[in-house]
């Protein structure tokens, strides 16, 4: 068994963690608002979808027959929980810098309450099995994209050396480091509930045919909502290709490639999460990250009391 795999087998367990945002400002890296905005579409997101991770997950664990996938499927639902209250808090902290997300937000809520939600959309008729590992494979999918986020983050020294804001970016790397930590519990879960043979591969592949685009889709219309609702822009500035590959070519976001290969490394019969980023990056990540490190030591404090 090769390091990482055995690495891989810690137990991963939520960590309460806590973030002041009181000295944060609303660009918080300084003079680039594409790129802040470009990864503060994560906080117009997250709330939501993960709350429904953690939901679908309830709903799928009376199928879990394999105890170690038990204890790592608990887990992961209780670092997805944190994850959703910490980012609902960054977006508690952008309607006090006057950006309100609202208007955005209620379409994201839609999206994961009502079309994804516990019963197929508009009375489909789709067995209630079915539709459950369609959103497991949803899930998985999307998983897919958080690992390879939370790899790219976790090794982002442009955001370093454009002096990002400190808080933000433990957040970001904190919650980059769980989805390495956690990158192939959602995959292992579809794959234990998803069915039999054939079906289940092209269920996994229909999963990634509708994720990536919607994510896309939603990315885009979210940094091109926050840029135009910007009070310190404006109306200065709009979301544009340019700004955005400017950007990239800072080491400010992603490139396209990085982003793009995930899928069909995602749609190889062979392939498996634990491939993605490096779990030893993560793991010394989370043992220096401040935030951890105040929780664990909360955590510790309270075993004494």
């Amino acid at each position: 068994m090769s390091t990482e795999e055995r690495i891989g087998r810690h137990p991963i367990t939520p960590r309460r963690v806590s973030f002041d945002w009181d000295r944060t400002p609303l660009h918080w890296i300084p003079d680039e608002p594409t790129a802040t905005h470009v990864i503060n579409v994560l906080h117009l997101l997250l709330p939501a979808g993960e709350r429904w991770f953690v939901k679908v997950f309830k709903e799928a664990l009376p199928l879990v027959g394999d105890p170690e996938l038990l204890k790592d499927v608990k887990g992961f639902m209780g670092q997805e929980a944190t994850h959703s209250v910490q980012h609902a808090y960054v977006l508690d902290h952008l309607a006090a810098q006057r950006l309100g997300t609202e208007g955005f937000t209620k379409y994201v809520d839609f999206l994961f309450g009502n079309l994804l939600g516990e019963r197929p959309p508009f009375g489909a008729p789709v067995p209630a099995r079915e539709w459950l590992r369609f959103r497991l494979a949803i899930i998985a999918a999307i998983e897919q994209f958080t690992a390879v986020l939370g790899n790219w983050v976790l090794h982002a020294e442009g955001l370093d050396r454009a002096d990002a804001d400190e808080i933000m970016l433990d957040l970001l790397r904190w919650h980059g480091a769980e989805e390495v930590e956690h990158r192939a519990v959602a995959f292992d879960m579809y794959q234990h509930c998803g069915g039999e043979g054939l079906s289940r591969y092209a269920r996994r592949v229909e999963g990634m045919v509708v994720t990536a685009p919607v994510l896309l889709y939603l990315w885009a219309w979210g940094t091109a909502y926050l840029i135009r609702r910007d009070p310190q822009l404006a109306g200065r500035l709009r979301y544009s290709l340019r700004e955005h590959n400017r950007a990239v070519g800072k080491g400010l976001l992603p490139t396209w490639r990085e982003l793009g290969s995930a899928i069909p490394r995602y749609f190889r019969r062979s392939y498996h999460p634990s491939q993605e980023g490096s779990l030893r990056k993560a793991v010394d990540y989370l043992a220096t990250s401040p935030a951890a490190r105040a929780a664990a030591g909360a955590v510790g404090r309270a075993a004494l009391s």
